[in-house]
């Protein structure tokens, strides 16, 4: 697209759309820690504080993120082999109805399933709406500049889904049943909440015909010079350092931010010093619940002595509740910080590319200063609590979502035309989504119990510990990757 065109309607619609699709990127994949516990207890008629819960949302995020791997490299194959545009129309609609699907979910492995096809419609889409932009900006300075602006959206999708999420509560019971299966009176709020996954696929199909395809991949395509993509082809010599490179960073990307960031507000935020007196009444609450828990496993299904029970544990969460809702407010503001965080990162990102920086300076002004706060955020900054602890854990945030939009725009630009949708959803599926993702794991399942001493006695305040180690090493490694990025061409050669 030519830069004298700029301002035409087909540009603001292109800008809309991608927009539109990374905003509803986050919006979808944090619908999951809002929507899995209650789910996944409606589904397995047990209580909400019952451990399969955690356990099954441990490896429904498991799930989701191998298929995200898997099936987000073969959309970005796809994406090379059929159009930018469309695999990115087939992804957004595949994750618009996979969350108005799992809506109606009756039993647990369907949820499961349509959590899974949410997520790999995210995966492809993110790669598949980069390379489109990369290409229908045919001036390098308005395609480096909506490359970064666009992203930023992805920035507001945390915010957009909470807001949402508070006002289905808040009105829920006056809110139409949509044939959702009943949990008592009324459908749970998960369903919901799910139910408005559909929205981006609405202003998407009204779009679409509007906007063209790039239409440089189309016209080589047509001539015959389009060579056919292939994932062997990413390690031929020439591409085998950017790729592994790219992957390996990307990876360290998200094992920070997955590994750390996304358990600050709910595993270790309840640690704060200005929550130690909620903590305090909660112990031996959740001593009491986690007991009554047992006795349910082994009571009989329909039985005097379970219904008992159930009562039981309503009574408890009745006065766990007041405390829980201070605890979650604290995690809310962690959250919001982050998210804030997140976009003030993206921002600049965009305004350092505009600039002219080099890609791998660039990628330096936001790995060194990770380097320092992170361990200065979970080792120190978190005893103190207070807007101390709020304001770094917000630039961890900043230094680290960065990254992401760091290498939306990096990737196009090292791989050739035939390559691009393959290359890029190498790093950011297989290395971002697989590897990066399972640090969660690693931090909550394998470094926290062995400071602590076992599982049982992991605290938030040993969580953070643990944050801040994986997160520390993850960002040392990251460092010395980073030292084999190649800069990038200024064209990437077809």
């Amino acid at each position: 697209m030519a830069a004298s065109s700029k301002f035409s309607l087909t540009t603001w619609l292109i800008i809309t759309i991608a927009s539109i699709g990374f905003l509803f990127d986050t919006y979808e994949l944090l619908m999951t820690p809002l929507v899995a516990p209650p789910a996944i207890a409606e589904l397995l008629n047990v209580p909400p504080s019952h451990p399969s819960v955690t356990l099954w949302t441990g490896r429904l995020l498991w799930i989701t993120a191998l298929c995200g791997g898997v099936f987000g490299l073969i959309g970005g194959w796809l994406t090379d082999r059929l159009g930018r545009k469309f695999v990115m129309a087939a992804s957004i609609f595949v994750y618009s109805f996979s969350p108005f699907l799992a809506a109606y979910s009756t039993s647990l492995g369907w949820f499961i399933f349509f959590r899974s096809t949410t997520f790999i419609g995210v995966c492809v889409e993110f790669v598949a709406a980069i390379t489109w932009l990369a290409e229908v900006f045919s001036d390098k300075r308005e395609r480096e500049k909506w490359l970064g602006i666009t992203q930023a959206f992805a920035s507001l999708g945390g915010v957009f889904v909470t807001l949402v999420s508070v006002w289905i509560l808040a009105n829920l019971k006056s809110l139409p049943h949509l044939g959702f299966p009943l949990a008592g009176e009324m459908p749970g709020n998960w369903r919901y909440l799910l139910a408005t996954g559909i929205f981006p696929a609405i202003p998407i199909a009204l779009l679409l015909p509007f906007v063209p395809e790039s239409q440089i991949w189309k016209e080589k395509r047509a001539a015959g010079t389009l060579k056919r993509p292939s994932i062997t082809a990413l390690f031929a010599p020439e591409y085998i350092r950017v790729t592994i490179v790219t992957a390996l960073l990307s990876a360290c990307a998200y094992g920070i931010a997955f590994g750390a960031l996304q358990l600050t507000p709910l595993r270790i935020a309840p640690g704060l010093p200005e929550l130690k007196e909620q903590s305090a009444a909660l112990a031996p609450l959740r001593k009491q619940t986690a007991e009554l828990n047992k006795q349910f496993d082994s009571s009989e299904a329909g039985s005097d002595e379970r219904k008992a029970i159930v009562k039981q544990l309503k009574d408890l969460k009745a006065q766990q509740d007041p405390l829980d809702k201070e605890v979650k407010e604290v995690g809310n503001e962690v959250q919001f910080y982050q998210e804030m965080g997140g976009l003030i990162g993206r921002i600049l990102l965009a305004v350092f590319v505009i600039i002219g920086l080099s890609r791998v300076l660039l990628l330096k002004l936001f790995q060194v200063p990770a380097l320092i706060m992170l361990p200065l955020t979970y080792f120190l900054l978190f005893k103190e609590g207070g807007s101390s602890f709020m304001l770094a854990y917000g630039v961890c945030g900043l230094l680290t979502v960065a990254q992401f939009s760091y290498f939306g725009e990096y990737l196009p630009k090292v791989f050739p035309m035939h390559l691009r949708g393959t290359g890029g959803s190498f790093a950011t599926n297989v290395g971002g989504r697989m590897i990066g993702t399972s640090m969660a794991v690693v931090t909550s399942n394998l470094v926290a119990p062995m400071l602590a001493g076992g599982a049982q006695k992991v605290t938030p305040i040993v969580m953070a510990q643990s944050a801040g180690y994986v997160a520390t090493v993850i960002a040392v490694l990251a460092l010395i990757i980073g030292l084999f990025l190649p800069e990038p061409k200024a064209e990437a050669p077809e």
